[in-house]
């Protein structure tokens, strides 16, 4: 990827940021790349993790380098639970991306907690992404995942080389799971695991990753709030078309979205109304509401932002267990536009003036009425530690307190990703 500038015509309440990623090649026998393992080494990303989330894949893919996309080598991206939870996958091709799924977290990692994310896994798998697993994946408490995989990787400064042996020998005959050793740093490693039977290679002997450095560049949030107007409206292609014409960076985004590696296209498009067709009005919102949320707020603290996310994730994983799903969308829109006033310095009746939004989000923002104000009410207890709202909306709603908890702490996680660059 070449260093990003701003496009001509960038306003000055456009949001500019560093990127920061590093891709290591994964190769074969032959040590010729197999795929690419990408990381997000963005200021603000804390050390050198490989810790991916909603910024990875949304930040990230969207700014892929011309090499990598040029070719049509899988992509390898270490994803945390909360993402494999969040709609922001929806955005996201599946044919090149495999999605590298850590264990569960200690606190996690009973019978039950396994089982019960084995749905989440079986559902993106089903989707069509491919999911890498580490050695934890041979385990007898992670025997139901072990049918999902398309890759294990081994860590060989973790795996002992018996170890690698067995697991090898399990899998002889299974061509569907490909064994890959990491963290392979001599010619004499390299032979070693390649005498196992082992075909896939990562580390520092083939190569360091390498750091590749640019910019994202968000719109002003008035020009957001246009598009998803036009969207709610449903609006023609040739009307949703006019308003990138008008924002140089609104177009950059969505050119350098739809090319990117992570929508997986064959070929480049560099018509508008190509772009909005491709992606259609149900992914032009959800990309253009992470595109807000992660744009900013006018003036204000980007605290902002990542409440407002805290507050549609919240909605949307609890209406997900009650409302039918025209409306699960519409809880999103509602918690991420409870704080419109704040993030545009207007009085909300005045920011809602400019949107089309359907009648049940309307009358939970502006009257505290209709069926998604209760969830309103519920997730303002949750940030608030209001007790007494809390218990008494929760009963209303046929939720227990573990449900709702557990719904926020995944709202926090999947938050704190997709505001981090």
């Amino acid at each position: 990827m070449t260093t990003q500038t701003e496009p001509p015509g960038a306003s000055a309440n456009s949001a500019v940021a560093s990127l920061a990623i590093a891709r290591q090649p994964i190769l074969d026998l032959k040590r010729a790349v197999f795929g690419y393992e990408l990381f997000d080494r963005s200021p603000g990303n804390s050390g050198y993790n490989a810790a991916s989330d909603a910024a990875l894949l949304f930040n990230l893919l969207s700014n892929i380098d011309a090499e990598i996309l040029s070719t049509r080598h899988p992509l390898f991206i270490n994803c945390t639970h909360q993402t494999l939870a969040g709609g922001h996958l929806e955005l996201i091709e599946p044919d090149r991306v495999v999605l590298e799924i850590p264990p569960m977290p200690p606190e996690q990692s009973d019978p039950e907690d396994i089982d019960t994310f084995m749905q989440t896994l079986a559902d993106v798998h089903k989707r069509g992404f491919r999911l890498a697993f580490d050695e934890s994946v041979m385990t007898p408490a992670y025997a139901n995942w072990l049918p999902l995989a398309s890759f294990i990787k081994l860590d060989i400064t973790k795996v002992t080389r018996l170890q690698m042996a067995t697991i090898a020998r399990h899998l002889m005959g299974n061509a569907k799971i490909q064994l890959v050793a990491e963290k392979v740093e001599t010619a004499e490693q390299f032979e070693q695991v390649k005498l196992l039977g082992i075909k896939l290679f990562q580390g520092y002997w083939f190569a360091k990753p390498v750091l590749i450095k640019g910019q994202t560049i968000r719109p002003a949030q008035s020009a957001i709030i246009g598009l998803l107007n036009l969207v709610r409206k449903q609006a023609s292609t040739a009307e949703i078309e006019e308003v990138f014409k008008r924002d140089p960076t609104l177009s950059f985004n969505l050119l350098r979205f739809i090319n990117s590696a992570g929508f997986g296209l064959r070929c480049e498009v560099t018509s508008f109304r190509h772009a909005v067709m491709l992606l259609g009005l149900k992914k032009l919102f959800r990309w253009a509401a992470l595109l807000m949320t992660t744009s900013g707020s006018a003036g204000g603290s980007p605290a902002v932002g990542q409440i407002a996310v805290v507050r549609g994730r919240l909605m949307e994983l609890l209406a997900t267990e009650l409302l039918a799903p025209e409306e699960h969308d519409n809880a999103f829109v509602v918690g991420i536009f409870s704080l419109l006033d704040t993030m545009l310095g207007l009085p909300l009746h005045e920011a809602l003036a400019s949107i089309s939004l359907p009648p049940s989000v309307t009358d939970a923002l502006l009257h505290g009425k209709g069926v998604l104000a209760p969830f309103l009410q519920l997730t303002l207890a949750c940030e608030n530690a209001d007790d007494q709202l809390f218990a008494e909306t929760a009963i209303a709603l046929h939720l227990t307190g573990d449900q709702v908890n557990w719904a926020h702490l995944q709202a926090l996680a999947w938050a704190e990703n997709i505001t981090c660059t």
